[in-house]
This record gives structure tokens, sequence and C-alpha cells, in this order.
């Protein structure tokens, strides 16, 4: 290499000593040069943000554009214009992306840092809107390479973008500001469709859904670590709420307020409606007159149908919210809960106001088929009822409305029980009020046709309860009538029962429009705090502590001993091995573990610690045995009841624990056997009104229909026999010779206690169908040639062996162990709210809980449960008829969806065939008051039979050969009673004794 190389010259120089020793000046400091805006025009400013501007020019041109904000210039970034419009397209797609996370650390720690000037640029809605197609822009870029996101500017672009819009809209007088902004163009023609925009905008959703997808891909991405609150619609409709309360309380004209009543009606389309109402209702109507004023304004620019929609809503919130606490045991008369009544009464008069469309909707949720707050505290009936205290012909109008459908036929056979509880309760305190306003009025009515056929319709009716309440009102309305010596008087002990006493107190209640003090001081005491929600840590670090510090000591020496052991001592027995124990590193060991809870308020307290596995994990195996032990015990059950409950529904299983599901369903069962009277309303009302998930409403149905059947007798938990007291049982040695083995206590340890199946009401469901098919079966099998409708393939063989099975393994009594005084219960605590409940849904005007109640899994879920029901409450129960009606005109209800589902399909035909095993004794009772229902279910079970495939496909058969079984099985009881009682059915008695 070295002669690849010609050196053309060399130079030879000898340093000085001077200049090796000379020593070196310091360096002048570099001047830092501050290049800022100097421009005085928009297009300058373009140009500048362009070509990529350095941080203190950028901090330059946004506070130019915001002395523009100010009318400091004649340029305005939020007025559309080509120049505003390139500006901000150059902020959004270049600035932030850049900029964002400088801007941020720079305005750490200040009130208003540069990143509000960036903020305060683009506070517009041609601003909202180019951020919403730059995220639409790059949710499109990310579809393109998924598997490369993770390390893409894409990611940083959309997680800094979705920063950007949740702080723009951060505030509650945004809507207030960007609409000022708009209303301060020249020109109406340019204001009509930004107004359009405007409203479309905020109300369509395109805001949560952008946010939602781009927050899902960030997530997958890792590069999102705190929740993005715009991307959740319940918080996104809280914020609306906040921003239309301060707009119409900041002097807003009548443009505004119509404006504010528009977003108000098309924001609640978004879903959770009810937030949105809750909002305005403490913000405006529970304001001051000011504020209430401002929401009669927006009542009346709305349409008529959307003011009876936010009437509905504002009883059904303050039912749930205020009155839901005022129970009808305590609900005896006017001085007890008085003010909250009384206010809630306020604030329904100044929200209807003199307004005729309001009262109509008033009248007519108090009457109506579907109103009246069916399995709500009658404290909410007061306060609709005493809106009109003052209003003669309003309360005159109540109390005929109400008394017609009291006395119509239809209305008592059909009508479900809970809805003619609350109508009767309508009716007695409209004649209350109807009494103390025009007694000549109440006298005449008592003298009419429509009263005396409304008592001789009750009283003539099959139904208990029914006729119940035709005997509680005519006494009450007797009473204030006339005397004493004359008054009606029907001799019975019901009329002395506590609730019919109750029920005629009703017409004696006086309530009035009271102040709203008490309202306000129930939501300010009710409002949640801000909690952010926590992340989720990992398994290993939840179950296992950090390491603990090392513990100086004395060193233990072990000192071996050459002696033989000793033969006759005997060594201890070997400790449970623990998992915990078995670790390599013994410093990770927790010695410290929480003990098991004693009293209900500690397992509460378990519950609430989500970042304890150990509590966790003990509350959940603890419970079961725990609520069951107490019980009967004290009042600490009963006491913490509905808020074991709430803990229990909702609880998620954070740490995958094993048997979660079946730990959580074993204390909501012994939650609700404790408790069921209480409890059994509860968690029907829970189903229908809370907000849980499909895996969470379908354990509510299983505890319904497990507890139902736990406490008729038919089912005994394995819980059961842990539960006892130490104190309360006797020494083995003693109580060997009092009981005897049979009947003595079960030696079962928690250890040995078997979870329940997932499908518990499945196979529950099947042992009574092959139950109810298996004397079918037996006579198909004895005739030479049996029905058509029995002629499938291995029918007879399959029953016999399935049943012969059954009866194998565990023998069946034929009588229960028990006698079944729980009838009643069941029927008014578990059965007939479940099925009023589902009416009203039917009725209402939520389609979203419509199209959660026919989920083909929960809706076929729910039918069964009401079959188990009425199967556990026996054919002695006092409401069978009442139940037998309400039962049958839900499932005839529902067959529209058993089109396509073979699941529906055969819970509508197990429902059936409960109706006919529980009436079994009484098929001509049945075929005279349901004789409609039986023609029909014959029609449409021969249809389901003849239309389905099966009988070829062997042992086994599937599904579809198991609907072929039922549906045969209930068409021959069927026909078998309409043959019987075939004259009946045609209305011809002629012959007949």
């Amino acid at each position: 290499m070295e002669q690849l190389f010609t050196p053309v010259s060399q130079t030879y120089r000898k340093p000085s000593q001077d200049e090796l020793l000379k020593p070196s000046t310091p360096s002048k400091p570099v001047t830092e040069t501050r290049t800022e805006f100097r421009g005085s025009s928009p297009e300058q400013a373009l140009e500048a943000l362009k070509s990529q501007p350095s941080y203190d020019t950028l901090i330059s041109i946004l506070k130019y554009l915001q002395q523009g904000l100010r009318g400091k210039h004649a340029f305005d970034i939020r007025k559309p214009s080509p120049q505003s419009a390139q500006i901000i397209h150059v902020l959004v797609t270049e600035i932030v992306p850049n900029y964002w996370t400088v801007l941020q650390d720079a305005s750490a720690g200040q009130d208003r840092g540069d990143v509000d000037l960036l903020v305060s640029c683009v506070r517009s809605l041609p601003g909202i809107n180019a951020l919403l197609a730059y995220l639409r822009a790059l949710l499109k870029e990310t579809k393109t390479d998924p598997k490369a996101l993770k390390n893409s500017h894409v990611v940083f672009n959309l997680s800094s973008t979705l920063a950007l819009l949740s702080k723009l809209l951060d505030a509650d007088n945004d809507l207030r500001a960007i609409w000022n902004s708009i209303r301060s163009l020249e020109k109406s023609t340019q204001i009509r469709p930004m107004r359009q925009e405007f409203v479309s905008l905020f109300t369509s959703g395109r805001i949560v859904s952008l946010s939602a997808e781009a927050e899902d891909i960030c997530r997958h991405a890792d590069q999102m670590k705190h929740d993005v609150w715009i991307s959740n619609t319940k918080s996104y409709i809280d914020w609306l709420g906040r921003n239309v309360v301060e707009w119409a309380q900041s002097e807003a004209d009548e443009d505004d307020l119509k404006l504010c009543a528009e977003i108000s009606v098309r924001a609640r389309r978004l879903g959770n409606s009810e937030n949105l109402i809750h909002a305005l209702f403490a913000g405006l109507l529970l304001g001051g007159d000011n504020a209430q004023k401002a929401f009669t304004k927006i009542l009346d620019y709305s349409a008529p149908l959307e003011q009876r929609k936010i009437l509905d809503m504002v009883l059904k919130l303050l039912s749930d919210k205020y009155l839901n606490l005022v129970s009808q045991d305590d609900d005896d008369g006017a001085t007890n809960h008085a003010p909250i009544i009384w206010a809630a009464t306020g604030a329904l008069g100044a929200l209807v106001g003199d307004d005729e469309t309001r009262k109509s909707s008033l009248i007519n949720w108090l009457t109506s088929g579907s109103g009246a707050g069916i399995g709500e505290s009658c404290s909410i009936r007061r306060a609709a009822v005493a809106v009109f205290a003052d209003d003669r012909e309003s309360m005159a109008a109540i109390l005929e409305k109400s008394l017609s459908q009291f006395g119509d036929q239809l209305y008592i056979k059909h009508a479900p029980l809970l809805q003619q509880d609350a109508h009767t309760q309508v009716l007695l305190l409209s004649a209350g009020y109807v009494h103390r306003l025009a007694p000549i009025k109440l006298t005449m009515l008592l003298r009419s046709s429509s009263y005396l056929n409304a008592i001789s319709n009750r009283i003539s009716a099959p139904q208990n309860r029914a006729r119940f309440l035709g005997m509680v009102v005519g006494e009450a309305l007797s009473g204030l009538v006339h005397s004493k010596e004359t008054k009606l008087d029907f001799k019975m002990d019901e009329m002395d029962a506590d609730e019919a006493k109750w029920y005629k107190s009703l017409v004696q209640i006086s309530d009035k429009a009271g102040p709203l003090n008490p309202l306000r001081d129930s939501f300010s005491s009710t409002k949640p705090a801000n909690i952010t929600k926590p992340t989720r840590p990992s398994k290993l670090a939840a179950q296992r502590p950090g390491k603990l510090p090392t513990q100086s000591g004395f060193i233990i020496e072990e000192i071996e001993d050459d002696e033989d052991e000793d033969p006759d001592l005997m060594p201890y027995a070997k400790p449970d091995s623990d998992a915990e124990d078995s670790d390599d590193d013994p410093t990770l060991i927790n010695r410290n573990k929480p003990k098991a809870p004693v009293y209900i308020r500690d397992l509460i307290l378990y519950f609430r610690d989500m970042e304890n596995y150990d509590r966790q994990k003990l509350a959940l195996t603890t419970a079961p045995t725990l609520i069951r032990r107490k019980a009967n015990y004290g009042t600490e059950v009963s006491s913490h009841a509905e808020e074991l409950a709430t803990l229990l529904v909702g609880l998620q299983d954070k740490y995958d624990l094993d048997n979660f599901d079946d730990l959580r369903l074993q204390g909501m069962l012994a939650i609700i056997v404790a408790q069921p009277k209480k409890l059994g309303q509860w968690f029907a009302k829970t189903f229908f009104d809370g907000d849980y998930s499909l895996s969470q409403r379908a354990s509510i149905l299983v505890v319904l229909g497990l507890g139902g059947r736990e406490i008729a007798g038919f089912e005994k938990s394995d819980y059961a026999s842990t539960t006892q007291f130490a104190s309360k049982i006797l020494p083995e040695k003693v109580e060997k010779h009092y009981i005897t083995p049979s009947s003595g206590r079960l030696q079962q340890s928690t250890s040995s206690l078997k979870p329940l199946p997932p499908n518990a009401l499945d196979n529950l469901a099947q042992d009574l169908s092959q139950t109810f098919l298996a004397p079918l079966a037996a006579e198909a099998a004895d005739a030479t040639t049996g029905p058509d409708a029995l002629k499938l393939s291995s029918f007879t063989s399959r029953l016999q062996s399935q049943s012969h099975n059954i009866t194998k393994g565990k023998a069946r009594p034929r009588t229960r162990a028990i006698p079944n005084t729980t009838a009643s219960l069941i029927a008014s605590s578990f059965f007939f709210p479940l099925t009023s409940r589902f009416q009203a849904a039917m009725h209402s005007a939520s389609a979203a809980m419509r199209g959660i109640l026919f989920q083909p899994y929960l809706l076929t879920l729910y039918l069964k449960t009401l079959a188990l029901l009425l199967h556990a409450a026996g054919p002695s129960t006092l409401a069978l008829p009442q139940m037998t009606t309400e039962f049958w005109d839900l499932l005839l209800g529902v067959r529209g969806q058993c089109v396509g589902d073979l699941s529906i399909t055969q819970a509508v035909l197990f429902g059936l065939m409960a109706l006919l095993d529980v009436n079994e004794n009484d098929m001509r009772g049945l075929c005279e008051r349901h004789g409609r229902e039986v023609v029909e279910s014959v029609e449409w079970t021969s249809g389901v039979f003849g239309n389905i495939r099966g009988g070829d496909t062997g042992e086994g058969g599937g599904e579809e050969n198991e609907v072929k079984m039922l549906a045969a099985g209930v068409l021959i009881r069927l026909r078998e009673a309409v043959d019987k009682y075939q004259a009946l059915l045609m209305g011809d008695m002629i012959g007949f004794t």
C-alpha cells in the first residue's frame, strides 16, 4: 500500500517554545439567536409554520393567532376562511405530532402554559373537524399494516391527537364558547349551516366512536398509559350535560335555549340518557328560579313526545335516587318521610307547570297500563298525585280513569300483579284528594254503575289478589262517603291485616309541594367523587408481596443427637402443605396473611379491597358459609343485605381465582336465602334496571331460580350443613344417644363441597322435562299404536333409559321433605317482580333494554327461571291462577322470538310443560279460564312439532330431537284437555254437570 502513495512535496517546520507555552484564551460564548415571528398577516404565519419553525418561533406565531381571537387584528382563526383552514390543517397534521410533548413539558405546573395557546387556536368548529379528519386518516393508515403498529409513527400521532382533543373539550363552557365564535359571523347565511354542523358534530357520536377506536389501537401498541375520557360514552354524556347546564345558566337568550333543547334531545340518542337528565335535573331544576325557568324553556322548545320521555325519566330518577329508600312499611302517613316526598312534589310541579301537554303526560303516566312506577315505592306515586292537589278537574280525571281501569275484566285477568297494586294505590290516593276537594263528586261516583261494576268484577275474579284489592277499595271509599253504621264491611279477616290497613290509610294522605332543599342535600351527599381507574397489576405481583427485610437475630445451630429415638413417642403429623411455602425464594413468602372475616362488615371490607389478592380470595371462600351462619343471628345480614348483594353481583375476577363464578354464585345464593322477601325483589329490580353485563344478569337469574327452589324445599345447598355454630351442637359422644345416624348432621367440610355446574338451571329443567315425559312414554310403550306425536325413533327406549338412570342414581322422593309454606313468598318476591317488570320493559321507551332482554341466551334463561319458580311454588299456591295467567301471556308473547332459535323454542315449551304440570289437577278450570290460550298453544305447538326435523338421528338425538319430544309431550297433554273439555271450550255447557 505504501508504494501506491507518491508524495508531491515535503515541508519541515520547527516549532518555537513560545507557541507551546502560550496560555489558551477562553472561547467566546455563542450568542443564542431568538427567532421570533415578525409577520403581520395570516399568509406569513402559514409560511412560517410550513418551514419547520423553532419552538420560540412557534410560540410567537401562536401568540399572534391568539391576538386575533381577542380582536387586536382582523384575522380570527375560528372563523371559516381559506387561510384559517390551511393554518388549522398545518397545526393539526405537522405541529401537534412534532411539538405536543414539548408543549406539555413546558406547560407542566402552570395554570395556562404554552399548550393552552395551541388549544385556544383549534377550539372551534373547523378545528375539531380537522382533528377528527386527521384521526380518521390515521386510523385508515393503521389498517394497512396492523403488525408494524408498535414502532410506527402513526401510533404516536394518534396518542398526541387524542390528548389534544381531550384537553380541547375538557371545560364546562366549551359548547358556549364554540357557539359564540359561530354566532359572531356577520352573514346569517353562514350561521345557518354552521349551526346544523355544530349540533351534528356533538350529538352524532363521531367524536366518541373515533376516539374509542384510536384508544383501542394505542392500547394494543402499548402507547396508552391513561384512559381517555372522551372515548367513554358515559363520560362524554356527562360533559355534554354540564355544558348545557352552564350554558342555560349564563343568561342565555331564546336562540341559545332552543339550541340547548335540540342538543339535549339529540344527545339522548347516544345512550346513557339518564345521565344527561340527571345533570339537567340537578343543575337546573334543583337550582334557583332562573335555572328552573331555563329548564322549563328547554322543555317548551322540545316536541311533545320528547317532553313525555323527559318526564318519564325524571320520574324514574326521583324514584331510584331519592324516593326508593322510603319503603311501604315506613310510608304510613303524611308525616313519615314527608320532606323528601314534598320536595319531589315541588320538583315535579316546577317541571309540569301550567303546560297542558305535560299535565296530560303525567296523568297518563299515573293511569296507563305501563306507568305508575311498577315495582317502585309508593312515594313516587304520592309525589305525582300531589302535583294536582289543588286541581280539582285533573284529580277527578285521574280518579275516573283509575276506577274505569280498575274494574275492567281484561285488565283484572291479564295485567301483572305489581301493576294492579300500583294502580290501586293511585286510585285510593286520588279518591282522598277528590273527597277533600269535592265531596259530592266522590259521593256521586260511588253511586255510579262504573263503581258498582268494578267492585263486582273484582269480587268475582278467580285471583285471590284481585278480590283482595276489590274489597280494600270498596271499604276505603265507602268509609269516606258513608257513616260508620252504613259503610261497607266485608267481615273478612284479610281486611284486618296490616297490608289492608295500610291500603285503606292511603285515602287519608295529603301531600303538598315543598322546598327542594331535601333533594339538594340528598344529591350533594350521593355525588360520586372523581376516582381514577386503577391499573390492573400483574397476577404475580398481586399474589406475592415484595421482598421482606432481613431480620437480625441469634443463629440457631442444630445439634444432632446420637441416641436412638424412643419408640413409644408418637411423632406429630406433618402440617398441610402450602403452595406458597414451596417457593424457591423464602423471602417472597407472605407470613402476614389476613385472617378469615367473622363479621359481615369485615366481609364487605374484604370485598372492597380490590388490590389485595388474599383478601379477595378469603372473602369469596368465606362468604357463603358466613352469610348462612349469620342469617338467623342478629341483624348483621339484614342491615347489610343490599350492600353485600351489590358487591357480589358486580364483582370482577381480577386475579383469575379458581371456582370464582361458583363461589360468587354461592354467595349470592346465600344472601337471597337469608333475606328472601327483601332480596328477591331487589334482584329482580337489579336484573332490569342495573347497568350489568349479560353474564352478570344471567347469574342473577340463576340465583333467583336456585334460591326459590331451595326456599321451597326442593334443593339443599352443600353449604347449609357447614353453617351451624359449634355452641349449638351437641358433642358427638352425647349426640349419638339422641339423634339417629340417618337424621344426624352431615359431616362435611368446606373442602369437600362440590361447585355448582355452570348449567345448573338447564340440568334442573332437563330433570323436570324427563319427569313430565316419562309417564307419556310408558303409555306409548303399552299401546300397540300410539299417537302420531310420539312416533319418533327410539323415543320410548331413550326416555325409559334416562328415567331408569335417574331413579337408579338418586332416589327422588315423590313428596317434599318439608311442607311448602313459602309458596306465597316465592310468588310475591320472586315470580311477580320478574313478570311485571318484563311487561313494563316491553312497553318502555328504551329500546336498549328490549334488545338486552331478547338476547337468545338471556331470554332462554329467563323463561326457564320463571318455569322453575312456578314449579317450586307448587299447585297449592293461592296465587296460582294469577301466576298462570301472567306466565301464559308472557310465553305466548315471545313466540315470535322462537323463529330460527331452538333454545328459545325449548324454553317456551318447558314453560308450557311447567304450567300443565302444576295445573294438572285443575285442567277443567284451566280450560274454563284460559280457553283462548289453550287453543293458541295447541296450534303453535303442533306447528313446532311438524316443522322441526328429528327422530331418525339415532341414540342421543340432539337438540332437535329433544325439542320435538318436549313438543310431543306438551301437545298430548293439551289435546287430551281439549278433547275432554271441548264443549266447555266452545261455550256449550248443555247436558254437562
